[in-house]
């Protein structure tokens, strides 16, 4: 490989990093379960959300923490939302029906993204608060309330496209939302509906890490609050979505290292890091490095929790310089927040088996193969370099590169496409633990591909010191009855 080893070692919180140092339950697990195998830790989730209310604390702020479903599809983790004070977004008519199934009250559950009529319909005759996207959407979800008798619904209306004044900032293009150049005609719609459709207030979804663009947005939307007050309407929050970001990696210095090296292999500089010399979206033109980095940052030390402290610290150029989050307070707005990643940030991990490693040419990595699939481990999909655990560690030595490879019969089906560095040899019956999964990795592309199994779930608890598990639809909030260590 040349040079030293580039690790890329995973930030694990003191629960995930518990429930490593038990390899014998691990292997049990995974002997009764299978390979690969989705754990769960539902009681990190509401540790997640102390966290999230602190900062509301902080800033004398009230609104709704909603955990956004589609980051993960777990029962036992929507019951264990549904026991604390926080509420879920979702995104799908099956998502509304789980999560109505989990025990959170209508009053707790907000209903966001594409819309068919049967999703619209349960949203309305439950009385979940509706986020719409465009003008036809408001106009549909009107007509279904009018043509079935059923109670006032509660809507936010959903905008885009923010800008603002001296140094030009835009929030990126969003597909969700309507433009807030458009805000009136979707305000003229929502006072001709007044009699079926209550305006909860505004919010915008903007996929970007960045502050200065969302403190743009949130700029936005306290605007479009005004002008609704304006009209005689009384909007009483403003939901802000998501994306706060996780902080996947324990140290800063290995990202540097390794992204400076994949640049430089990249350029021919070194030998290749990846297998097949792949690029991460950059590319060598002669000499010239061209092409953007395509992948999450994933050592940030100002994600979750902490990034939106960050936010609403930050000062409203276009509104007298003021903290974002003074300006909620003094209007007395709630602030509502949808965190899937953060929200479920240490909450998980992703357990493989090995079943075969072969050397493949001399001095260079070993081929290992996992029973698994790419779509089971995810986290490249997403963006997100960081290295296995290998379970059991074993007594440490010289650093081995690999290579991870899927179980399925196609050249493309690679756990990693990077060389990883394990403290050792693996052998046969090892396993390989992904941490910090649950946010997006587990389900949003499992697949069973060639009758290979989608990787099932098991959650698992801490009870007098010891831990225990059960099947994740087994999981309630009521002390569950399940397997030990």
């Amino acid at each position: 490989m040349g040079g030293q080893p580039l690790y890329l070692a995973p930030r694990l919180g003191p629960r995930l990093r518990s429930l490593l140092d038990t390899p014998e339950l691990l292997h049990t697990l995974t002997d009764a379960l299978g390979s690969p195998l989705n754990v769960i830790l539902p009681d990190q989730l509401a540790d997640n959300l102390r966290q999230f209310r602190a900062v509301y604390d902080t800033h004398h702020l009230s609104g709704q923490v909603f955990l956004a479903h589609k980051a993960n599809r777990s029962s036992a983790l929507l019951r264990r939302l549904a026991a604390t004070d926080a509420g879920v977004d979702v995104a799908s008519l099956g998502e509304l029906q789980h999560a109505l199934g989990a025990g959170l009250t209508p009053d707790r559950i907000t209903a966001t993204g594409p819309k068919n009529p049967e999703f619209l319909w349960l949203a309305a005759r439950t009385s979940v608060t509706v986020s719409l996207d465009t003008r036809g959407e408001l106009e549909q979800l009107a007509t279904l309330v009018r043509g079935h008798a059923l109670p006032r619904a509660r809507v936010l209306l959903r905008l885009s496209g923010f800008e603002t004044s001296g140094v030009r900032v835009l929030t990126r293009r969003s597909r969700f939302g309507t433009p807030v150049a458009e805000s009136a005609a979707l305000l003229d719609a929502v006072e001709r509906h007044a009699d079926v459709l209550d305006l909860v207030g505004v919010a915008y979804h903007l996929d970007t890490t960045s502050l200065a663009e969302k403190a743009v947005a949130l700029e936005g939307c306290l605007r479009v609050l005004e002008e609704c007050r304006s009209r005689g309407l009384r909007p009483r929050a403003v939901d802000i979505g998501g994306g706060f970001g996780v902080n996947y990696l324990a140290d800063g210095g290995q990202w540097e290292r390794y992204t400076t090296a994949l640049t430089e292999a990249v350029l021919g500089i070194r030998p290749p890091l990846t297998h097949g010399g792949h690029g991460y979206g950059l590319r060598n033109e002669s000499g010239t490095l061209r092409g953007t980095l395509g992948l999450y940052p994933a050592h940030r030390p100002i994600a979750g929790a902490r990034y939106l402290d960050e936010l609403l610290s930050h000062p409203a150029a276009s509104l007298g310089g003021r903290p974002l989050a003074a300006l909620l307070l003094e209007h007395l707005y709630d602030l509502h927040i949808e965190p899937g990643r953060a929200l479920l940030d240490q909450c998980g991990l992703t357990l493989t088996r090995v079943l075969e490693v072969r050397d493949q040419e001399a001095d260079g990595p070993l081929a290992v193969r996992l029973a698994a699939k790419a779509d089971d481990v995810a986290l490249e999909d997403h963006g997100v370099l960081m290295d296995p655990v290998l379970v059991p560690e074993g007594s440490p030595g010289p650093p081995v590169p690999v290579h991870l490879f899927g179980n399925l019969c196609l050249e493309s089906d690679l756990i990693t496409r990077r060389t990883v560095f394990l403290p050792r040899r693996p052998a046969p019956g090892d396993l390989l633990a992904f941490a910090n999964t649950a946010g997006y990795c587990m389900d949003f592309h499992a697949t069973r591909a060639q009758h290979q199994p989608a990787a099932p779930k098991a959650a698992a608890w801490q009870e007098g010191g010891r831990w225990r598990w059960c099947l994740d639809d087994q999981y309630w909030p009521t002390t569950p009855v399940g397997g030990a260590q």
